[in-house]
C-alpha cells in the first residue's frame, strides 16, 4: 500500500482532501482543497487558517474528500 504522502502526491491540485499530520505535542488535520505538491510539501487552502504549508514527512493519512455542502444563509 502506499503512503499517504504519496498519495497525496498522486491526487490532481484543486481536490478537496483531509490530511492528517505531526505537529509539536500531537496531530492535527487540514481540510480544503490541494493546491499545490512537490515532493518536500503540500499545501491546503482550508476555510479557516488560509492556505496551510504541510511538509509531507509529517503526513500520517490523507484522502480525497466530497465537496463541501453549501453554505448555509446566515440567520439574523
Amino acid at each position: 500500500m502506499d503512503s499517504p504522502a504519496r498519495q497525496l502526491i498522486a491526487l490532481p491540485v484543486g481536490t478537496r482532501v483531509v490530511v492528517r499530520y505531526r505537529i509539536d505535542g500531537g496531530f492535527t488535520d487540514a481540510l480544503g482543497d490541494l493546491v499545490h505538491v512537490d515532493g518536500e510539501s503540500c499545501t491546503v487552502r482550508t476555510r479557516r487558517h488560509g492556505d496551510v504549508v504541510i511538509r509531507l514527512d509529517s503526513v500520517t493519512a490523507a484522502k480525497p474528500v466530497p465537496p463541501a455542502p453549501p453554505r448555509r444563509p446566515r440567520r439574523f
